[in-house]
């Protein structure tokens, strides 16, 4: 391209002086002779000063950018919303490469924590964009979009939209739920159901997986629904209402709710039968608990005792058997008989309340001594029939290490212990047989020194040894006594994270963490249920420890489903109840106002693929079947070539000249 350029030898202020000094002396005398040769030499003086020269610029045009977002969220799974956005993907990437000047950045945006952002994603192309090269922008998308409003960037924005207008969709919404609730009490939760018009629908509980029962609420309309926590921690509570017919998606039929179940007060029943050194290391166990409230009762003399000591200076409190073992044990969420022996305190009726209270449902441990051996043993009461372990007569006296057997090392309560190499030393145990249950700490010979056991729906515990004190007192570098014992009490009260078959999950850095815990040792395939419905299966990895482990990636958020042979769990990544799936309906509406303002227009996919034109600026971008892409003919200077107009020989020349002609004509 060729332009003229000045580069003055002189300030332009000291030219126009110059220039009207000339036109002065020639305005003074303008018939003089030879007036006409003197202007000629002085304009060509001016123009020397000027210093014009001819200017060849060498331009490249830089191509317009465009950007072509495709929502990738789950929504647009739903029925031939992802065929429809490959097709105009393909369509448009085609057409635009046949642009002169055109260059295409293609980016994919998915669902995030508040939803489809879709300008975050239109921004970050944008980034390192000059404004006066941004040709347009395209969106293939359903139009659920969480993120619109003004125009983020210039240029026309056309929305090319999958799915098809008047779609339906029925969703299930919370509309209040409680982050915290009482175990063994129930929750309110607020629902609402959108879709369908009036009338009413069924809603499925489940629970941790499990199915509950079935409620029906009106549709558009709140509706309140309680529920029952039966255990601490999570309680994944996930409500599903039935589908409508020719409805475009079930997912959001869903809604989940996760209630932290926090005890109220744990109710522990202590009886110690006789006083002894490890009396005090249950106590303050259960005392160092703030949730615990703890019945503590030693027993220092049997009914039947007779010595010369007044009754009116004992100071004992009686036993208050019926109180505790008739009329209130149902209350107890664990009661533990430490060192207890028959003495005629609990007559059988009452340890025969025990056994119905275990079978019930009850928690029931118990850490033997000597006597445990002999005629006075617990195992010779009604409670026999719900101990493990069956005491042969003898009793080791002697130097003992625990340790944990192959079902110790795998179960929840016992696993990932510290070393137990460095465990201190006992010294005297039970020998027992184990009749039934499980053995997860042996004794010398492999003889069981810990055993755990399922009755009826209740637990039962068995510490064949009265010397766990010694690890409390750190003899030989003690050994991890509270922690086994805190383990023990939650495993008898159920607590899920000790359960030895469970499966679970948790997100971790973008992925889904499995994990599998089986003290058998014995894992299978775990079949995942995806938020959006999709399936997959997963095989784990052990670890030798009870557990194996696999990691997925977590690309979407929402409430996945664990499930193998024999166990099941669903996990939430993210929100539960994702904005993604509010509305699964494909819509203009989200999406007009912007597109309206940037100059672009809305498209429907199932109408088919609309032009594309190159458009100047400032002109209409969009029509009924046509999209504009704006050609802003930017450019970059490659190279400059410059040539002078007036050289200084060529001026001096002309200049001589006219001021010779103007004197000879001075002088005719």
């Amino acid at each position: 391209m060729l332009s003229v350029a000045f580069a003055p030898m002189f300030p332009w202020p000291a030219i126009g002086i110059l220039a009207a000094v000339a036109a002065l002396l020639f305005g003074l005398r303008p018939r003089a002779r030879g007036a006409g040769w003197r202007l000629a030499a002085a304009a060509a003086l001016l123009a020397a000063l000027a210093n014009p020269s001819l200017v060849e610029e060498e331009r490249i045009e830089n191509p317009d950018v465009v950007a072509v977002v495709v929502d990738a969220s789950a929504s647009q799974r739903v029925g031939s919303r992802r065929e429809q956005t490959d097709a105009a993907l393909a369509a448009l990437a085609e057409r635009l490469r046949g642009m002169r000047g055109v260059e295409t950045r293609i980016v994919r945006a998915g669902s995030g924590r508040d939803g489809t952002k879709l300008f975050d994603a239109v921004q970050r192309t944008f980034a390192n964009v000059p404004r006066d090269r941004i040709g347009g922008t395209f969106l293939i998308t359903d139009g659920q979009v969480h993120d619109a409003g003004d125009p983020p960037v210039p240029g026309p924005i056309h929305a090319l939209l999958s799915g098809s207008p008047g779609e339906i969709d029925r969703r299930l919404e919370i509309e209040n739920a409680p982050r915290f609730g009482l175990v063994g009490k129930s929750v309110e939760i607020d629902v609402l159901i959108r879709g369908g018009g009036g009338g009413a629908a069924r809603i499925a509980l489940t629970q941790d997986g499990k199915p509950k029962r079935t409620v029906t609420a009106p549709v558009g309309r709140s509706h309140r629904i309680s529920l029952d926590l039966d255990h601490a921690g999570a309680n994944v509570l996930q409500l599903e209402a039935e589908p409508l017919e020719g409805e475009i998606a079930r997912v959001n039929n869903r809604a989940v709710v996760q209630v932290n179940g926090v005890r109220e007060r744990l109710r522990v029943l202590l009886v110690s039968g006789e006083p002894h050194a490890g009396e005090r290391v249950w106590r303050n166990f259960l005392k160092a608990d703030p949730s615990v409230d703890l019945i503590h009762f030693t027993i220092l003399r049997p009914p039947r005792k007779q010595d010369s000591t007044p009754v009116r200076e004992l100071s004992l409190i009686a036993f208050p058997t019926r109180e505790l073992f008739d009329e209130k044990i149902a209350e107890f969420d664990l009661i533990i008989f430490d060192c207890y022996r028959r003495r005629g305190v609990l007559p059988d009726l009452y340890l025969e309340n025990i056994v119905r209270y275990v079978e019930n449902g009850g928690a029931f441990l118990t850490a033997v001594g000597p006597s445990f051996a002999t005629e006075l043993s617990l195992f010779q009461t009604p409670l026999g029939n719900i101990l493990p372990g069956r005491p042969t007569g003898r009793i080791l006296k002697r130097g003992l290490r625990p340790r944990l057997s192959d079902y110790g090392f795998r179960h929840p309560v016992t696993a990932d212990l510290a070393d137990e190499t460095r465990w201190g030393r006992w010294f005297r145990q039970i020998e027992a047989d184990a009749g039934r249950g499980r053995v997860l700490m042996n004794g010398p010979g492999d003889l069981p020194l810990l055993i755990l056991d399922r009755v009826g729906d209740g637990r039962v515990a068995q510490l064949l040894s009265d010397h766990i004190w010694l690890w409390a007192r750190g003899f030989e570098n003690g050994g991890p006594h509270s922690e086994i014992l805190r383990r023990l009490a939650h495993w008898l009260m159920k607590e899920p994270d000790l359960e030895e078959e469970a499966i679970g999950g948790k997100a971790e850095g973008g992925e889904l963490v499995i994990v599998r815990r089986s003290a058998a040792g014995e894992f299978s395939e775990v079949t995942v249920t995806t938020p959006s419905g999709a399936v997959r299966k997963v095989t784990l990895k052990a670890d030798g420890r009870g557990r194996a482990l696999a990691s997925i990636p977590a690309e979407e958020t929402g409430l996945y489903r664990l499930e193998d042979e024999s166990s099941s769990a669903v996990t939430a990544v993210g929100n539960p109840n994702p904005r993604e799936f509010s509305d699964m309906r494909a819509t203009a509406e989200p999406l007009a106002a912007t597109t309206a303002a940037s100059g672009g227009g809305l498209h429907w996919l199932k109408d088919g693929f609309p032009d594309l034109r190159r458009i100047r600026p400032g002109a209409t971008a969009s029509g009924e079947r046509w999209m504009g892409v704006v050609a802003n003919r930017d450019y970059r200077v490659a190279n400059i070539r410059e040539i002078p107009l007036l050289p200084a020989i060529a001026v001096l020349i002309l200049g001589l000249g006219a001021l010779l002609w103007a004197w000879r004509r001075e002088g005719d």
